[in-house]
C-alpha cells in the first residue's frame, strides 16, 4: 500500500519497505556454465557474483570446483542433473538416491553449499530431441523427489525442470490463447501437477535472440524491452485490453495462460535462461547484448513482471561467463552468451541496483604476455596452412572468425594468426604449441585489431588440452562450421 506526500509512513513501515527494496534489488541470478578450456577459478567466480549483487546461481551439472567454491558464500544454488542421466535415475530410485547423496547431501553437509533446487534435465522436451527424454523425465523427477525426502532435504531442496519455450504455443499469436504443445499436453499437465503438489517450481527458458536470429523478417525492436517513453513496437500484440510490446512478456504470459487453462495457474514459474550473445553471429554483438540485458536488469531491479504475473519472478541470466568449449550445435554464438568475458572482465557497461555498474573479477592470473601468429615471411598461400588452420580450430575456439563476428573482418593473415593463437593459448602456451610446420612464430606484440581481441588465456596451472568431456570427434564437429569459412577464404586467396 502506498502513501501520499502529505501522509508519511510510520518508521517501522518505512524500514520494512526499504528492506524489501534492498532485497529485491539484490535478487539477481545467473547461469554459471563450466564448459571452458581455461575456466575462471571457482573462488574468483564466486567473488565476481557477490561483487555484482548476484545471490542465486544455476549450475548445469555438479562441478566439484564450482560447488566447493559456493560453500558458505550466501549464494543460493540450483543444481542441474544432466539429460544423459535421466534414464538411469528414472529406472532406479536407488540411482537417484546415490546421485542426491554424492551431489546434494555431500555438498550441503560437508561444504555448506546452499542448494535450493535440483533442476532435473535441461529442456528435455525440446522438439529437436524427437522425444528422446520424454518418457524418462517425470519418473526421474519423482525419484529425485523421493531421494530428497529420504535424505531429509525435501524442505530445503525442491525439484524443477527447465523447459524450452517450444513446449507451449498460441495458434493465433495472442498470449491468452496459449496452450501446451498437443503432443506433450498430457505429459506437461502430469509434470506440472507433480511439481505443484511437491512444492517445486517450473523453469522456462526464453530467448528473444533466437526468435530474431532464426527469422530475417522478425521485427527487431520487438525482441528488446522498450525504453521508457518510447513508442511501442509496430509488432506489438493486442490481446484484449493488454498490449504486449516485447517478446519476453508475450512469451511468458503464453505459458501462464496454458497453465491456467489446465488448472495449474498456482505454480511458480521462474525464468531459467534468458540473455543475448555478443559474438559468433552477425546478430550477436555487444551493442545488442547491452541493450537487451540492460532492459532486463532494469525490469528485475524494479520487480516489474508481466501483465499476467505483475511481480517479476526469479530470472537466471544466461550467462555469467563465455564458455569456449561448449557445443556450437545451435550456432557459433553459443560460446558467447556471457555478460562477462571468459576472464571475468565486463563486455559492456550495465547499471545494476542503485545505478551501480558491473565490476570485473579480481585476482585473475594470466599466462605470459605472448601470442602465436603467422610468421611474417610465411605466405598465406602455403599449402600447409589449410591443414594447420583446420587443426587449430578443431581443438580451439575459432567462432569469433564467423562472418559478421568480432574477428570476421580480418584479412587472410589475420585469420590464420587468430587460429594459431587460439590453439597456442588453449594449449597453455606449451612448448611446441606454436609450431604449425614452421609457419608460426611467438611474438610479444599484441596482434589485436579493431574489434578483434587476440586473447591471452587464464593461467589455471592444471590445464590439459586433451582432458575434455566431449570426444575429439565431437569437438571437431562443433568447430567445423567456422573452419569451413576460414578455409574457404584461404582457398580463394590461393587461386
Amino acid at each position: 500500500m502506498g502513501w501520499s506526500s502529505t501522509s508519511a509512513p510510520a518508521p517501522a513501515v518505512l524500514l520494512l519497505w526499504l528492506l524489501a527494496l534492498a532485497f529485491r534489488a539484490d535478487a539477481l541470478a545467473a547461469n554459471w556454465g563450466t564448459r571452458a578450456l581455461h575456466p575462471l577459478p571457482g573462488d574468483v567466480t564466486v567473488q565476481l557474483l557477490k561483487d555484482n549483487g548476484f545471490d542465486k546461481v544455476k549450475l548445469f551439472e555438479a562441478d566439484p570446483a564450482a560447488l566447493k567454491a559456493l560453500g558458505h558464500s550466501g549464494i543460493q544454488v540450483m543444481l542441474g542433473l544432466p539429460n544423459e542421466l535421466l534414464a538411469t535415475v528414472a529406472r532406479d530410485v536407488a540411482a537417484a538416491e546415490q546421485w542426491v547423496q554424492h551431489n546434494v547431501s555431500h555438498y550441503v553437509s560437508d561444504y555448506g553449499v546452499d542448494i535450493r533446487f535440483v533442476a532435473v534435465g535441461n529442456e528435455p522436451f525440446l522438439k529437436s530431441y524427437k522425444g528422446q527424454f520424454e518418457a524418462a523425465t517425470l519418473p526421474a523427477v519423482r525419484n529425485v523427489q523421493a531421494a530428497l525426502v529420504k535424505a531429509g532435504l525435501a524442505r530445503q531442496v525442491r525439484v524443477t525442470v527447465p523447459l524450452n519455450a517450444d513446449v507451449y504455443e498460441s495458434l493465433d499469436g495472442r498470449p491468452s490463447s496459449g496452450d501446451f504443445r498437443p503432443d506433450i499436453t498430457t505429459l506437461m499437465t502430469s509434470l506440472v501437477r507433480f511439481l505443484l503438489d511437491s512444492g517445486g517450481v517450473l523453469a522456462i527458458n526464453i530467448y528473444p535472440f533466437l526468435s530474431m536470429d532464426a527469422d530475417a523478417n522478425f521485427p527487431r525492436d520487438y525482441a528488446f524491452f522498450p525504453a521508457p517513453g518510447a513508442p511501442p513496437s509496430q509488432a506489438s500484440v493486442q490481446d484484449g485490453n493488454v498490449l504486449y510490446t516485447n517478446v519476453f512478456d508475450a512469451n511468458y504470459d503464453t505459458l501462464v495462460a496454458a497453465l491456467e487453462k489446465h488448472g495449474l495457474g498456482n505454480i511458480t514459474v521462474v525464468v531459467g535462461e534468458i540473455g543475448w550473445p555478443t559474438d559468433g553471429d552477425a546478430n550477436a554483438n555487444a551493442a545488442g547484448a547491452q541493450k537487451f540485458n540492460q532492459g532486463l536488469f532494469d525490469r528485475i531491479v524494479a520487480g516489474k513482471g508481466t501483465p499476467r504475473r505483475p511481480q517479476m519472478p526469479d530470472v537466471y541470466v544466461f550467462a555469467l561467463l563465455d564458455e569456449d568449449a561448449k557445443s556450437v550445435d545451435p550456432g557459433n554464438f553459443e560460446r558467447h552468451w556471457g555478460v562477462f568475458n571468459y576472464d571475468g572482465s565486463p563486455k559492456y557497461a550495465l547499471r545494476l541496483a542503485g545505478g551501480k555498474g558491473v565490476v570485473p573479477a579480481k585476482g585473475v592470473r594470466y599466462l605470459s604476455k605472448q601470442w602465436c601468429v603467422l610468421r611474417p615471411d610465411a605466405s598465406p598461400t602455403d599449402p600447409a596452412i589449410v591443414g594447420a588452420v583446420g587443426y587449430a580450430c578443431q581443438y580451439a575456439d575459432c567462432t569469433s572468425l564467423s562472418p559478421g563476428s568480432s574477428c570476421g573482418g580480418l584479412d587472410v593473415r589475420g585469420n590464420v594468426s587468430y587460429a594459431f593463437n587460439q590453439f597456442f593459448q588453449s594449449a597453455s602456451q606449451q612448448k611446441g604449441s606454436c609450431g604449425f610446420n614452421n609457419l608460426s612464430v611467438v611474438t610479444t606484440t599484441d596482434p589485436s585489431q579493431g574489434t578483434c581481441r587476440f586473447k591471452i588465456m587464464i593461467d589455471t596451472g592444471r590445464h590439459d588440452l586433451t582432458h575434455q568431456e566431449d570426444s575429439g570427434a565431437a569437438r571437431a564437429a562443433a568447430a567445423w562450421g567456422t573452419v569451413v569459412a576460414v578455409l574457404a577464404l584461404l582457398a580463394i586467396v590461393a587461386l
